[in-house]
């Protein structure tokens, strides 16, 4: 297969953190087009087809995920929809016009009970309905057969939408002291490097005389790892706000509606050493994002 230059690229879930994002980077490798909602509706399989077929694409990337963690317990089939059934319809139909597909996981699909960062051929073992329906997700994309990347990724936050970095800053401005849990490590990754990392990977891809044998399932995260508490002082620093008191807690004191994995550390090495990528620590993310927002 001969290297593919400017690629048609379908991003769906340009509203979110991840596709906002990518819309820049990935319009420097190819020309992007990113239905609305009401013309991609991911819980009716009819118009994810209709989609993918009218612009066939040569790639498509699903950002668009059912992310809210707790809100799934009481969701299930709403979650599954959107992060198992959907998928699977975009996978066969990607399949169906040739196209590549990328798609995004995360680490939520771990128990947690590893004491080492997780590679991709760990076993998985979802504890939450987020984490189960997100890997049946994965399951569905690798079934349908067609040239595939699942990009899992970890602790997702950015400038907009709904994360821990803004509600941090949002407590911030009404409280002075927080309690925030210590025991659940992870690694913070920002929205903008995750976009631009994959718009690299994508480039290399498909300059690439045999892609298929490069695609697959790959981590994609910062590197190192701190805990919640960790990096809300991380964040309150960087933000200037020594105001603050942060005071650590462990997870049974802050009960939720659906179980965290204790542990969920993501080995990045693979997608390193495949696609020569530069994988930035977790605090330079950070202070990536914080001089992005300062010059807006």
């Amino acid at each position: 297969m001969a290297p593919l230059a400017n690629p048609d690229i379908l991003l769906i879930g340009a509203t979110g953190q991840v596709g906002h994002e990518l819309r820049a980077p990935l319009a420097e490798i190819g020309d992007v087009t990113a239905p609305r909602r009401d013309g991609l509706d991911l819980t009716a399989p009819e118009t994810i087809q209709s989609a993918v077929r009218a612009a066939a694409p040569d790639v498509i990337v699903n950002a668009a995920a059912y992310t809210a963690v707790d809100d799934a317990e009481s969701e299930p089939d709403r979650a599954e929809a959107i992060n198992a059934k959907a998928p699977a319809v975009l996978a066969e139909t990607a399949a169906e016009v040739g196209a590549w597909l990328v798609h995004y996981s995360t680490d939520y699909v771990f128990d947690g009970t590893a004491t080492a960062p997780y590679v991709e051929r760990d076993a998985t073992n979802p504890i939450n309905v987020y984490g189960r329906t997100k890997r049946a997700g994965e399951r569905a994309v690798q079934a349908a057969g067609g040239p595939h990347l699942i990009l899992r990724t970890s602790w997702v936050y950015s400038a907009r939408r709904s994360n821990f970095l803004l509600s941090m800053l949002g407590l911030a401005d009404e409280h002075d002291t927080l309690t925030i849990v210590d025991d659940q490590t992870g690694t913070p990754t920002s929205a903008a490097w995750i976009a631009e990392a994959t718009a690299a990977i994508l480039g290399r891809l498909l300059d690439m005389d045999t892609p298929t044998e490069a695609g697959g399932l790959y981590h994609l995260a910062a590197s190192g790892q701190t805990s919640w508490y960790g990096f809300a002082r991380a964040i309150f620093a960087q933000f200037g706000r020594d105001d603050v008191t942060v005071k650590p807690i462990p997870t049974e004191e802050y009960p939720t509606p659906a179980a965290r994995p204790a542990y969920t550390v993501l080995d990045s090495s693979e997608v390193r050493t495949t696609f020569d990528l530069d994988i930035s620590t977790w605090s330079e993310q950070l202070d990536g994002l914080r001089a992005r927002m300062r010059q807006a």
